[in-house]
This record gives structure tokens, C-alpha cells and sequence, in this order.
């Protein structure tokens, strides 16, 4: 995978990891990160091989929100497309994504976060909805995300106060999955992301849409919509592998495999022009 000066790609064992490395601006995303990331995104979503994601930031820090330090005259307009395509590439990644926070998430770094399945974050992490006190209102689908996870009232209140909460603070709210200390955060998201990895990737993709769409649809609309993701996963090798090692007492060996098989085409001679017969 591409490792792109701004944004360290690493593949291991079906985990791809997606490291924001622009550590001497505590992470800021410039308009190179936010083209690396949109395009990262997009090819990891069609990528096979990946079954999880973890997003995190180089030198101790998470990221600090959209980078205001360089003068950029384009419109708001079309700057804001480029955040658009990254927060719904995010959403709809396919396999789970994991963000493990350290240091600061602020602004669209937050955001970015919260995009993803599961937040692991350490106590001293420092999270800030920091729009309003820069004029602005929040982006990257944080007034979509924040009343979801957290609630109305408390959404309102990180967005309108703008103030700066810390990992234990967050995990209360529950925008953060798992708080973990410093020294064990790394290889408690490396376990982690080794069992989403592990898990049945076909299952995990409509799981993942269904309660995502879930959230927005009537009870009738959800039920239907998890008849269609069970005809799926029917159809791959998962289910009768799980069954399998269920009976042979052994962890079970998900590939996702698509075991419908298209019959043979028969072929039939055509008549040669001899044995035709006019009508």
C-alpha cells in the first residue's frame, strides 16, 4: 500500500493501520492529507486483502483538527467537498476501523475519530469540539455523529461550548469505546484489531451497514433489511464454517468465500443449413 509522505500506510496480517504524519503540526490536515486520505480510503475499500483498519497519528498525537495556518483562497465551498469525501469514505468502509487516540482530537480530528467503530483512547487524551470558539460550526459529520453517541443535550453542549474534555471525561459520554494507560494502548488495539481481522468479513460488512443505516430507519425497514444481509452471508463459507467448528470444538477459519457457483453453460449444435427446414 501507498506510503504517502503525510500518511504512513502499513498492512499486517489483514490489518491495515493509517498513521496522519504531520507530527510537528500536531497532525493538522493540510489539503495534501485530505487528498491522501480520500484516496487511501477509496482503495482500501475495495481491497480484499483488508479486513480491519486502525487510524491513528504520529508523535504522540491524534490530530488537531483542519490545518488554518496556511493561507488558502479557494471557496469554503470546494474546500469543504474534500472533508465531504473523507468523512463518507470513513462511514462506509466496508471492514470495522478502529481510531486509537493519543494526545489531542480536536476539531475534525475529533470528528475523525468518531467516524470510525470503535474509539480506544488514553486518559490524558484531550478531545475539543473547538468550532466555536474559531467562528465556526462543526464539520466532518460531527452534528450527525455527536447526538447520535452521545445525546442531544450533551452534543450541544461540547459543540456550543467548545470545551476541551479528557479521555475519562469522553469514555462517561461514550465517545470513547475502551480507555487504555499510554504504555498498553498499543497492543490493546493490535489485539483488537487482530479479532476484527479474524472475524467473518462478509458477516462483519453487513452488520456494520445495517446498524449504521439502522439508526435512520423504521423497525420494518431494519427487519428487511436484515433478511436481504442473512441471504448474503448465506451464500458465503462463513456460516457452515462456523457451524463446523462449533461441532469440532476449534476457532473458525473465516475467509468470506462466495460459495454460489454458476451451473455450467450447455451448449447445444446448431443445425447446419442443410437440416433447416423453411416455415
Amino acid at each position: 500500500m501507498c506510503d504517502d509522505a503525510v500518511l504512513r500506510c502499513t498492512d499486517h496480517a489483514g490489518v491495515r493501520t493509517l498513521t496522519l504524519n504531520r507530527p510537528h503540526h500536531k497532525n493538522a490536515i493540510d489539503a495534501e492529507l485530505w487528498s491522501a486520505l480520500q484516496d487511501v480510503l477509496r482503495a482500501t475499500a475495495t481491497d480484499l486483502d483488508v479486513r480491519a483498519v486502525v487510524l491513528t497519528g504520529a508523535g504522540g498525537e491524534f490530530c488537531s483538527g483542519a490545518d488554518i495556518s496556511t493561507p488558502d483562497n479557494t471557496h469554503p465551498t470546494y474546500r469543504m467537498r474534500a472533508l465531504t469525501e473523507v468523512a463518507l469514505a470513513l462511514h462506509e468502509l466496508p471492514m470495522p476501523t478502529v481510531a486509537k487516540v493519543r494526545g489531542v482530537a480536536v476539531g475534525a480530528g475529533w470528528n475523525l475519530a468518531l467516524g470510525c467503530d470503535f474509539v480506544v483512547a488514553t486518559p490524558q487524551a484531550r478531545f475539543a469540539q473547538i468550532f466555536a470558539r474559531r467562528g465556526l460550526s462543526p464539520d466532518l459529520g460531527g452534528t450527525w455523529l455527536l447526538p447520535k453517541i452521545a445525546g442531544l443535550q450533551q452534543a450541544k453542549r461540547l459543540a456550543l461550548l467548545g470545551e476541551t474534555i479528557d479521555g475519562a471525561q469522553a469514555r462517561e459520554l461514550n465517545l470513547v469505546t475502551w480507555l487504555c494507560d499510554d504504555a498498553e494502548i498499543d497492543a490493546f488495539v493490535d489485539d483488537l484489531a487482530a479479532r476484527l481481522a479474524a472475524g467473518p468479513p462478509v458477516a462483519l460488512a453487513q452488520t456494520k451497514a445495517l446498524l449504521n443505516e439502522g439508526a435512520d430507519r423504521s423497525l420494518r425497514e431494519a427487519l428487511a433489511g436484515e433478511a436481504r444481509a442473512q441471504g448474503i452471508n448465506f451464500a458465503t463459507a462463513d456460516a457452515p464454517e462456523a457451524f463446523a467448528a462449533f461441532a469440532e470444538k476449534r476457532p473458525p477459519r473465516f475467509t468470506g468465500r462466495w460459495t454460489v457457483t454458476r451451473p455450467p453453460i450447455r451448449r447445444t449444435d446448431r443445425p447446419d443449413k442443410e437440416s433447416r427446414t423453411d416455415a
